[in-house]
């Protein structure tokens, strides 16, 4: 067996299956099964969606933990460092542990082939098995229904949202996408929609499997105050909840999460109220306050970048909105601008210089058919740098578009 460090590790599974993707349960579920991974927590909730999925496994960690559950929560893709993915009471674990399940984990495969994702899912799993935790949060990597942590049957289903995105996979339609998200459900087991219109595949696949579906502004709902905010269920209210840095319809969906099990893992309000006050999670509209205010937000497609604008709208500016931008060349580059366009008053754009990134002709392409004047970069850390000395006081510098933008320019604790 090689001695790799993480880093190694992490390079060795780039080469053992054919593709970087290759959605299936078949691959990993063995594995999971013949290394006994099936039941990596006494609770398993899994969450997909388009947009939210950090956000609501980031709440529900911190308001779990807060009451004194031990929790572990496997999350995609990292910001900054791979350990960011794999957290057990919300801290990463040190590359030792890691690179040791990492190589269990390429014992136990034996000669089968893994793709990256699935050998993550696997490693986390692992360590999860060993941790006697009461909580396993397992976010889905892409869609839902072939999704590597599919592989574990949830004891409860959450979907954030439903938005176009990854259509070469998922399908080219709402409906489509619904259901692949939806092949996280289980029968009889509850099922929660964070997105306020969940297309009717949802509910249907819901209904065939006579899971309880909770959704968003039906069965569960919130309001926002000035300094605090709303919640209700047909059973429970809770009044002036601490606003979070997080998105309230994401913290919405977690307090529904929280309530239907509550006769499993009971927990009480005060415990609510400081996870989220705490809760936090990089790169989700993160403000760094200063003479210039800087954003950052990982938002990569025109559903998350609508959040991100209305989120603008309310937040004071009393100079300019500029923008450092940067893509992916397989996501809608247009339609997220279209987004946000009327909130900006510069754009700043480089390409990302990586296998997917959008091409710097692209970028311009997509600028110039909303008749947008933007200003080139050889790359989005020199953009950053640029508008950073050019900007004055009172404006800020909003960067987003993709992770690997917010990684290049992001100067906040890492």
């Amino acid at each position: 067996m090689p001695n790799f460090i993480l880093k190694e590790w992490i390079e060795y599974t780039k080469k053992l299956h054919p593709t970087q993707m290759n959605l299936s349960l078949e691959r990993v579920t063995q594995v999971a099964r013949d290394l006994k991974l099936s039941k990596p927590g006494r609770y398993i909730i899994t969450v997909a969606g388009t947009n939210g999925k950090g956000s609501t496994v980031a709440g529900l960690e911190a308001i779990y933990s807060q009451q004194g559950y031990r929790v572990g929560a496997f999350t995609s893709p990292f910001l900054f460092r791979f350990n960011e993915q794999i957290r057990i009471q919300g801290s990463e674990l040190d590359d030792e542990t890691l690179s040791l399940a990492f190589e269990r984990i390429d014992i136990g495969r034996k000669n089968v082939s893994l793709t990256p994702f699935e050998f993550n899912t696997l490693v986390a799993l692992d360590i999860f098995s060993r941790a006697n935790l009461d909580i396993c949060l397992l976010e889905v990597g892409l869609g839902g229904r072939y999704d590597a942590v599919n592989a574990i049957d949830t004891d409860c289903a959450i979907v954030t949202s439903i938005a176009i995105d990854h259509i070469e996979w998922l399908g080219s339609t709402r409906e489509l996408i619904a259901r692949e998200k939806a092949g996280i459900f289980r029968v009889h087991t509850p099922v929660i929609c964070g997105d306020p219109f969940p297309p009717q595949s949802l509910r249907d696949y819901a209904a065939e499997l006579q899971a309880p579906l909770f959704c968003q502004e039906k069965e569960f709902s919130y309001q926002s105050q000035d300094e605090t905010w709303s919640w209700q269920s047909h059973q429970t209210h809770y009044e002036k909840l601490p606003k979070p840095v997080l998105a309230l319809q994401n913290m919405s969906t977690v307090l529904m999460a929280i309530d239907i099990l509550q006769n499993k893992l009971s927990v009480t309000q005060e415990s609510i109220k400081k996870g989220l006050s705490e809760v936090k999670l990089a790169g989700r509209i993160q403000v760094i306050e200063g003479p210039i205010t800087k954003i950052f937000d990982v938002s990569h497609n025109p559903a998350s970048v609508e959040l991100l604008a209305k989120k603008l709208v309310v937040m004071p500016c009393v100079g300019k909105t500029l923008a450092v931008f940067s893509m992916l060349g397989d996501k809608d580059i247009r339609g997220t601008i279209q987004a946000i366009k009327n909130i900006i008053d510069e754009w700043h754009i480089a390409e990302l210089n990586i296998e997917r990134g959008a091409s710097l002709a692209n970028l311009l392409t997509s600028f110039e058919k909303e008749n947008i004047l933007v200003k080139s970069y050889q790359d989005l850390k020199e953009a950053y740098d640029s508008v950073v000395n050019l900007a004055k006081p009172g404006d800020r510098v909003i960067v987003f578009g993709s992770f690997h933008s917010v990684f290049l320019c992001g100067e906040f604790d890492s």
